[in-house]
């Protein structure tokens, strides 16, 4: 277990260093190049930050108000008959938007019901399973510059939807 420790700690250093290395073999200036992609990525981080903090007021304004509770138990007589618990309702709505608070949300779930119980492994495997696809979209969209989505947000909430069900379902049967 110990190298395995050594191992990992020595994975990032190892590509920044080959990379360096690369660069210099094939005579590359490589801390100008390393200061321009720093400056993009600030470029890019100024475009998007109105964006993050729209995404995240919003999501704490509806987290704050009520909102999503409101909308859990307007569902819940639907996600129950088909098997769903229906104290993952807000984790669920809550992870299409921000991850973060998702976390929060799951975090709340482990409290009040333990990481070990149903609800809490069902918690546990839907935020692997699931993405935060408004965030996704609005951020990495508007930093790319895609315009046309097409039938992006339905692939997208129907694969969410399929996670979900399969954390649901590998729950139950394993």
């Amino acid at each position: 277990m110990h190298i395995l420790v050594m191992v990992s700690n020595m994975v990032i250093p190892a590509v920044v260093f080959s990379i360096v290395l690369m660069g210099i073999l094939d005579k590359q200036d490589v801390y100008s190049d390393f200061i321009k992609g720093a400056q993009e990525g600030f470029q890019t981080v100024r475009k998007i930050m109105p964006t993050l903090v729209g995404l995240m007021m919003g999501v704490g304004i509806l987290r704050a108000s009520g909102f999503l509770d409101m909308l859990a138990e307007l569902v819940t007589p639907l996600v129950v008959r088909i098997g769903f618990p229906a104290e993952l309702l807000t984790l669920a709505i809550v992870k299409l938007f921000s991850s973060s608070a998702a976390t929060g949300v799951v975090l709340d779930i482990f409290k009040e019901y333990g990481p070990d119980s149903y609800i809490g492994m069902i918690a546990s495997i839907m935020m692997s399973c699931t993405e935060t696809i408004f965030y996704t979209m609005s951020v990495y969209f508007l930093a790319a510059k895609v315009t046309k989505t097409r039938w992006t947000l339905i692939g997208a909430l129907l694969s969410t939807l399929a996670g979900v069900a399969a954390s649901v379902l590998v729950v139950n049967f394993f």
